[in-house]
């Protein structure tokens, strides 16, 4: 049915699994639609009492399919420049980036748990779509983080702070650095960091036998807890996410990047970018 994900349903899980791992489960518009749909389907679902999204492949998400967004704005850019068309629309833009966050939102406003389990990277937007989960179990070896915020970018779901505290957001948010598995388990962003090879079977286990509890109980629990953040103004805080994500693709350093990514390619702007941080967040674990 799906091309960009498949799903598995077993004693009342429905596993939701990106299988672009060639790509890294980059997000695609069809990711996007693809995912949206499949939860939706799952919620609905009288015999699925929890969701389990997972990936295929060495990484998790590796955040957008940035070749087609970095064109696709270097192309709205020279046709602004040239006269073809108006200069940057941020309402616009508020829309096209917002129908990826109402996709990542339905992880959150789904009445049913949510669990990701996490392999590998997992950064950029990838993190936008993971933390809207319940809760996450991730490898040893997998890492988070929002290197965007750097340059061309900002957290467009804004959980950060809702998981791990204000000081904590800023700490890694404010330099972009690698969030190692362990550490990211020990400052709340996600609930645990298993052996590699204990992944699925671990993040399995937990949704089993969450999945033992009545549907009901399920949904008014998990609205109990969420309403906690949506008190603290989550909306409000994704708002100016989407916002700013837009104003940050097109400050002048935004515009750089992406005529940079153009010049040299994205993985050669990737590196300018990111190699006067060296590797702190590797080495302070």
């Amino acid at each position: 049915m799906y091309k960009t994900l498949r799903t598995e349903t077993a004693d009342g899980v429905r596993s939701l699994i990106l299988c672009r791992a060639d790509e890294y489960n980059t997000i695609t518009p069809a990711l996007r639609d693809e995912l949206a749909d499949a939860v939706e389907r799952a919620d609905r679902d009288d015999d699925v009492h929890v969701m389990l999204l997972r990936a295929e492949g060495k990484a998790f998400c590796a955040g957008y399919g940035l070749d087609w967004s970095t064109s696709g704005q270097a192309r709205e850019d020279s046709e602004a420049a040239s006269g073809k068309r108006k200069a940057w629309d941020s309402v616009a833009d508020m829309a096209m980036i917002g129908r990826f966050v109402d996709t990542y939102m339905k992880l959150w406003y789904a009445r049913k748990p949510v669990i990701a389990a996490v392999q590998g990277w997992c950064i950029g937007g990838g993190t936008d779509m993971v933390l809207c989960a319940d809760m996450i179990v991730a490898a040893r070896s997998a890492s988070f983080g929002y290197p965007p915020s750097r340059v061309w970018g900002s957290p467009t779901t804004a959980m950060w702070v809702y998981r791990m505290g204000l000081e904590r957001a800023k700490r890694y948010l404010l330099t972009g650095d690698e969030i190692r598995a362990e550490t990211a388990a020990q400052i709340g962003l996600i609930l645990e960091a298993v052996d590699d090879d204990q992944l699925e079977s671990r993040a399995m286990e937990l949704a089993r036998r969450m999945a033992q509890v009545p549907i009901n109980q399920l949904v008014m629990l998990k609205l109990l807890c969420n309403q906690t953040a949506e008190n603290m103004g989550l909306a409000s805080s994704r708002q100016l996410g989407v916002l700013f994500d837009g104003i940050a693709r097109h400050t002048q350093e935004g515009l750089d990047f992406v005529s940079r990514a153009q010049e040299a390619g994205f993985r050669r702007a990737v590196r300018d970018r990111d190699d006067p941080f060296g590797d702190y967040g590797s080495r302070k674990r």
